[in-house]
């Protein structure tokens, strides 16, 4: 029973290849070599020989019958001493062929418990396959291509966000990596992704939504989001100064546009209507200058201003706030002089004649609009080249100012008999000047020591009392803006004669001093070269 023992031992190698086709008592067939119990010994051969041998001598010595009848009693002896050891052997053989059967029994069921184990893991990933990974989180409208089942052992995934092993269960695949569910969040709310389309920013993956409300741009007017374009494209427009971006379709809808800065009226803010059309934001309507009185000290400040630059104006000329129908009126009454369309906020006149002017300030009425205006006429008279110098009412101070400044050199040049001048040289100059003034209003009010960067600083004849002569007090970041934008405006302008003009001029003063361009106007008629 040695080998028995052995074959047992070395069942879990699975070794066993034998084949039991019979039932007990007929002949047994196996694939191996070990010894079959189907044949004898070699003594009890022997014993079989001896017992007939043994048998022939007796029939010889006692008779044919006697012998016979020995013979076959001996014959009969050893046959069934020959069936019992059979029959022990066969009753042998039957308890190995139980125990092989169970044993093979016990191979098989082990065998079956490996192979559903083996078909209910690959089912389970065929199955995350078909729902996660056939359909896994997308950003924007383009799949992420998803790779083939993992059949391997759970230690082969590991989550790209917390870098713990995936065990059996649900797993996204994206980004170059797998997740647990719960690992995959939004970069701005931090909450997991569950829809099967996301968005990508620097890598970073957002919800839909939270991108949008994120990244995708807003209307600085109506505060929504800007819609596409036909072709699927996000289109808006922006300020070039103050980048206050907007719909297109709020240029044709009627959205009230600030006639001072430009800006947009939003959605969560009201312009003040003036009486004669135009919209005021709230923020050029607190420094903004509404009547003639009120405008005295500002036109003094700017004849100061002048009068630093050794350009100190000998006549006095009016000057006088007026509603923009007043202005129109007076500039077609006008035979000479320049305007700048498609709006004119002053004119420098030459001519007699009578002008509607502002007495006392308005008061903003219910709905946002300008009340009980006072205004009186006033008769122009020749004494000299220049009449009067008129100035839209309703803009904020530092943009008033820039327009006196402006005038004032129309008026500085008709006194001082420059011959006629070219708009691109007159309107030209008359821009250095009011570019000059906004500087020096900017720098004087911001006690910044750096000083201004542009003509201003460059004239050799620009007296210490300009400066001095501004507006005392540090002025806010907001009105500082509004200088900016002011200034901005003359250096962008696109138009031949102010545009050009004034980047020519302002060219010639840089390179060679205020005065010294002023003498070759006067004598040329053009800016120095």
């Amino acid at each position: 029973m040695g080998w028995l023992t052995k074959f047992l031992n070395g069942s879990n190698h699975r070794i066993w290849r034998g084949q039991y086709n019979g039932k007990h008592g007929d002949d047994r067939i196996w694939d191996n070599q070990h010894g079959s119990v189907d044949d004898l010994t070699d003594v009890e051969k022997e014993d079989i020989d001896r017992a007939i041998a043994l048998s022939l001598s007796e029939e010889d010595l006692k008779g044919k019958k006697v012998v016979e009848d020995d013979s076959r009693s001996e014959e009969d002896e050893q046959l069934c001493k020959i069936d019992e050891e059979d029959e022990n052997v066969g009753k042998v053989r039957l308890d190995e062929d139980e125990l092989l059967a169970k044993i093979q029994q016990d191979e098989n069921e082990r065998r079956a418990k490996d192979q559903l184990e083996e078909d209910e893991q690959l089912a389970k990933a065929i199955e995350l396959s078909l729902n996660v990974g056939s359909s896994p989180p997308r950003h924007g409208n383009d799949p992420v291509s998803q790779p083939p089942p993992h059949l391997f052992p759970p230690g082969f995934r590991i989550c790209a966000g917390c870098n713990a092993e995936i065990g059996h269960g649900r797993f996204l695949s994206c980004m170059g990596g797998v997740w647990h569910p719960q690992c995959f969040c939004c970069h701005a709310c931090h909450l997991p992704i569950t829809d099967y389309e996301f968005s990508m920013n620097s890598s970073r993956p957002y919800h839909k939504s939270c991108y949008k409300e994120k990244h995708h741009p807003r209307c600085d007017v109506c505060k929504n989001f800007i819609p596409a374009n036909s072709a699927g494209l996000i289109e808006y427009r922006a300020h070039p100064f103050w980048i206050q971006k907007y719909c297109p379709t709020h240029e044709l809808d009627g959205t009230p546009r600030c006639c001072s800065c430009e800006r947009m009226e939003p959605k969560d803010s009201k312009y003040i209507l003036l009486d004669d059309g135009r919209n005021l934001c709230l923020e050029c309507l607190d420094s903004a200058i509404m009547d003639s009185h009120e405008c005295q000290p500002l036109y003094l400040e700017i004849l100061e201003f002048y009068e630093g630059l050794n350009m100190k104006l000998e006549q006095q000329v009016p000057m006088l706030l007026v509603e923009r129908q007043a202005l129109n009126e007076a500039m077609e009454g006008e035979k000479n002089g320049h305007h700048h369309l498609p709006e004119t906020r002053g004119l420098c006149l030459s001519e007699e004649q009578t002008v509607t002017t502002i007495l006392r300030r308005p008061k903003i009425g219910a709905g946002h609009r300008v009340t009980d205006m006072i205004t009186e006429p006033y008769r122009l008279t020749r004494r000299c080249e220049v009449t009067a110098v008129l100035v839209l009412y309703g803009l904020p101070r530092l943009l008033t100012g820039s327009i006196l400044a402006h005038e004032i050199m129309h008026a500085w040049l008709r006194l001082k008999g420059y011959p006629n001048l070219s708009p691109e040289v007159e309107e030209g100059i008359c821009q250095v000047l009011a570019h000059m003034w906004l500087e020096s209003e900017l720098y004087s009010g911001s006690g910044n020591n750096n000083g201004p960067s542009s003509s201003s600083s460059s004239s050799p004849s620009m007296a210490p009392s300009a400066a001095a002569s501004s507006k005392k007090g540090k002025r806010s970041d907001f009105e500082k803006k509004f200088g900016e934008f002011f200034k901005h405006q003359i250096e962008s302008d696109t138009s031949s004669a102010y545009g050009d003009g004034f980047r020519l001029g302002n060219k010639a003063v840089l390179k060679y001093g205020l005065k010294s361009t002023l003498d070759h106007i006067h004598l040329t008629g053009t800016f120095p070269c």
